[in-house]
């Protein structure tokens, strides 16, 4: 299944939320939770899979390219454990929308850590 085209470009940026571990660990759990647990909108739940995937790939990226987000890391004091989770407006909506997210992980995903 494809999806429509955005009506705004600035829609499909990709823009990285520094999320610690314990951040990615409540994303991918009320993600799936959602998926898992009942009726989704088709199109959010692609969105939700993307962001799935884009936490897998922020964990992989991690490993083979660590110096980059070491850096900023040191520059900002910000944990070991943080990384960047690249995330469209789309994607990131999808996520908020989600009324079991915690409060913890929608701070980090709305406040002083995006990008």
């Amino acid at each position: 299944m494809s999806l429509p085209p955005l009506q705004d470009p600035a829609q499909a940026v990709l823009v990285p939320h520094w999320l610690s571990a314990v951040d990615r660990r409540e994303v991918e759990r009320v993600v799936t939770d959602a998926l898992a647990g009942g009726p989704v909108h088709p199109v959010a739940a692609v969105h939700l899979a993307e962001v799935l995937t884009e936490l897998h790939v922020a964990a992989a990226r991690e490993v083979v390219w660590p110096a980059p987000t070491a850096r900023v890391r040191r520059a900002t004091g910000w944990g070991e454990d943080v990384v960047p989770v690249r995330l469209s407006a789309v994607e990131l909506a999808s996520v908020l929308s989600l009324p079991d997210l915690a409060d913890v992980a929608r701070e980090a995903l709305t406040g002083g850590r995006s990008a």
